[in-house]
């Protein structure tokens, strides 16, 4: 089973609005993190939205769901919408 590391991120939408998301990804790696969730943000039409450590951090590891494993695999990432996310 696949390992991956999971980035508890908060980020402020255009209206004021916060989303809450978590980045997951298969490298240990903040900076990519950082880089996915703005990729993502990007295309939500919330390009401009500050996503840095303080927004994006370390939350946990673990072991990843088959469908999380496949888009890891295809994208990089996989991001798991909390709370505030289109």
């Amino acid at each position: 089973m696949m390992q991956i590391h999971v980035y508890d991120t908060y980020v402020e939408a255009k209206d004021g609005h916060t989303m809450h998301f978590d980045v997951i990804t298969d490298v240990k790696d903040h900076a990519k993190a950082i880089e996915y969730a703005k990729e993502w943000l990007k295309s939500i039409g919330e390009g401009d939205a500050r996503v840095t450590t303080e927004e994006c951090q370390f939350c946990h590891s673990q072991g990843a769901p088959k469908p999380v494993e496949d888009a890891i695999k295809q994208k990089g990432y996989f991001i798991q919408k909390m709370e505030g996310c289109p």
